[in-house]
């Protein structure tokens, strides 16, 4: 007869190579129940995204079939409980707000915060996505909404809410919601940082696993009012190979590490990081320069997120309102959706350490 004590003594076993704990004592074995051989629980991660689900089911099979009984019938069911920083004191449903940001514009950033939030979406996480660029607002093309107003909704105390317009499984709020398209909006300091912060604080989230923010190309006033201003659990940093980029890239990445701002860098995604011919799919031609991203990640000490390829279907299907990481038929959505896994990895073991406990 199979007892708990021993399906937990096995599971005691296998360790999270993120957490550098066992499983049993990280709380994320539920639900164990035992009929004669017949051993079934459910595997709680710490996001819906994880990329190390399927190893870990793995683990805990061939565990509970080592230490326990070989003609042991074990069914997992996973499931995921995304982990939040213990001192959020605002905006308590948004467990973690992750930054996406450049040194410089045209790099792509808009297109990695994008395909971020639908790679996450498709994992089965709770996301948003703010659009913070007061100078290109790109999310209302992005996801086929130019035009769109968001609508409002008072509450019980009177307030005034405004209601995220939801598109393929994402709460979606931009700038450019309220404003003419076609006419330019001259924001001064103040006026552009109180717009932003309005998007946070007077807008119905609801409950969010990740709330992923597109901010402006650059280190300004919109950077600053955000990381001051609320619980930020970590900053994406998008560049491409060239020179130029990385240079910006570089004071851009230092800023978050300023006193101050002191935000965790989740890691370096390179976008535009090399050319492949449709007709030659097995040609990379590094147009740009090569392993930029890399070596800046490797400088700084933090985490390479991944490469994005130039590849003419990401900007058709940014243009047409539906980004690449949608079509689960090709290969960039497999890349977007590694590079989800890998920041929500990164979010658990950031949120994991002592000083968020």
């Amino acid at each position: 007869m199979i007892s708990p004590e021993q399906v937990l003594a096995a599971l005691r076993n296998v360790e999270d190579p993120d957490l550098k704990k066992d499983l049993v004592t990280l709380n994320m074995i539920k639900d164990l129940k035992i009929e004669d051989k017949n051993v079934s629980f459910t595997l709680e991660l710490t996001t819906p995204a994880c990329p190390m689900k399927d190893m870990l089911k793995n683990a805990c099979l061939n565990s509970i079939k080592h230490f326990v009984s070989q003609e042991a019938e074990v069914s997992i069911n996973i499931t995921s409980r995304v982990t939040k920083p213990m001192d959020t004191t605002q905006l308590k449903a948004i467990r973690n707000i992750i930054l996406v940001s450049s040194g410089k514009g045209g790099v792509g950033k808009s297109t990695v915060a994008s395909n971020l939030a639908v790679s996450l979406a498709a994992d089965g996480a709770k996301v948003g996505l703010i659009d913070a660029d007061i100078y290109g607002p790109s999310v209302p093309t992005m996801f086929d909404l130019v035009g769109a107003k968001p609508s409002a909704r008072e509450t019980e105390e009177g307030k005034t809410l405004i209601l995220p317009i939801e598109k393929h499984g994402i709460k979606l709020l931009s700038l450019g919601f309220f404003a003419d398209p076609d006419q330019p909006v001259p924001w001064r300091g103040p006026m552009a940082s109180n717009a932003v912060k309005q998007l946070f604080n007077d807008a119905d989230w609801g409950e969010l696993d990740y709330l992923i923010v597109d901010l402006p190309p650059g280190t300004g006033d919109i950077h600053i009012t955000i990381t001051q201003s609320f619980p930020i659990a970590g900053a994406v940093i998008v560049t491409t190979p060239q020179q130029v980029a990385l240079a910006d890239t570089r004071k851009g990445l230092a800023m978050f590490k300023m006193p101050g701002i002191n935000i965790p860098v989740l890691g370096v995604v390179e976008n535009m990081a090399y050319f492949t011919p449709e007709e030659l799919p097995e040609n990379k031609y590094y147009i740009f320069g090569k392993d930029g991203g890399k070596e800046l990640a490797k400088s700084f000490d933090v985490p390479f997120l991944g490469e994005i390829p130039i590849v003419q279907s990401i900007a058709e299907a940014g243009d047409n309102g539906a980004p690449i990481a949608l079509n689960t038929d090709s290969i960039l959505s497999a890349e977007f959706a590694e590079i989800a896994g890998r920041v929500a990895q990164q979010i658990a073991i950031n949120n994991a350490q002592p000083a968020n406990c």
